[in-house]
């Protein structure tokens, strides 16, 4: 008897404890909620999270904020998070960048994989496989043919070591079995104006910033290096689909929360940032720009970062690959 009144009572207990967060989980956010972005202003990350915290905001009826938070390769901001208390309160936008970051910094004093909650995967965007006009190659087969004749001179552009443009490179080298010099430059525009100006042969850029240039004939873009063609540029081929079956390196821009954080809370995330991506403006506003509205599950953003953080770490690890 004492037994089932033990049993009671915590049954009790568990179920007011549940009513309780579900409660909060309905009431939330009642105080401004922080997104922390992980770069300096007006990046990539910065294009997404912005209008999707002005949503959230209206939908909330409190103020969401964007933090920038730059530093020790996004390690800083990202920290400031797992560390945050797991309320809702605090929340990470980044981008997929965060799946190198265990490959890259060993000594961290956190673990991305086990201390940030997966919300929602926000959006994803490719880059392109793009060349100098003076690069005689057409295709992506052409372009594997003149880089292994080349004997390894000719050179590509990223916008920092370890970076996703850098090792997206690699894993296509990889894959298609040829070598080129990797050139380094400090940020985007630098790493573009290389490739404009001839100092390198190519590069994989951001769709949105290459596509202008080669249609004008400054550039000539090859291929995607999504799995798939994207509508910004339907014309493109994707590498998969170029003779690598599978081959899928994007940005991709998701939102974590502190691990801990209530169930029903990432819930409630997820579900008011897929309401956003599905609004036919929102979406229209992104895919102008070459970014593909994503959304999903908490779960299948879990699932992706997993996949990606060991497709990075085997790349960084037989390359030997430090962060500057």
């Amino acid at each position: 008897m004492k037994n089932e009144t033990q049993l009671f009572s915590f049954c009790a207990a568990l179920a007011l404890a549940c009513s309780s967060v579900v409660a909060h989980a309905q009431a939330y956010p009642t105080k401004p909620v922080r997104i922390v972005n992980p770069f300096t202003p007006g990046g990539g990350v910065d294009t997404v999270a912005r209008p999707i915290a002005q949503q959230l905001s209206e939908m909330w009826g409190q103020p969401v904020i964007i933090d920038n938070r730059p530093g020790a390769g996004t390690t800083m901001g990202t920290e400031l998070v797992a560390r945050a208390t797991p309320d809702g309160y605090t929340l990470l936008l980044t981008n997929g960048s965060i799946g190198t970051v265990p490959g890259l910094y060993k000594k961290l004093s956190f673990d991305p994989l086990k201390d940030l909650a997966p919300a929602v995967l926000t959006i994803t965007s490719p880059y392109v496989l793009s060349v100098h006009p003076s690069v005689k190659a057409t295709s992506v087969t052409e372009f594997i043919t003149l880089a292994k004749a080349s004997g390894s001179k000719m050179a590509y552009s990223s916008v920092g070591q370890g970076s996703l443009a850098h090792l997206t490179m690699e894993l296509f080298k990889s894959q298609a079995k040829f070598d080129m010099l990797h050139v380094p430059y400090k940020g985007g525009a630098p790493s573009l104006a290389a490739l404009m100006g001839g100092e390198i042969q190519a590069s994989f850029q951001p769709i949105s910033s290459i596509m202008p240039h080669a249609r004008s004939g400054k550039l000539r873009a090859l291929a995607v290096s999504s799995l798939k063609r994207v509508e910004l540029a339907a014309e493109l081929p994707s590498i998969a689909e170029s003779g690598f079956p599978g081959f899928d390196a994007v940005s991709w821009y998701p939102i974590f929360a502190p691990a801990g954080t209530p169930r029903p809370l990432i819930q409630k995330i997820n579900a008011d940032v897929n309401r956003i991506l599905a609004k036919p403006d929102m979406r229209e506003r992104f895919l102008k720009i070459g970014m593909i509205p994503f959304g999903g599950t908490p779960q299948a953003l879990g699932d992706y970062f997993r996949t990606d953080v060991k497709r990075w770490n085997r790349i960084i690890a037989e390359l030997g690959i430090k962060p500057e």
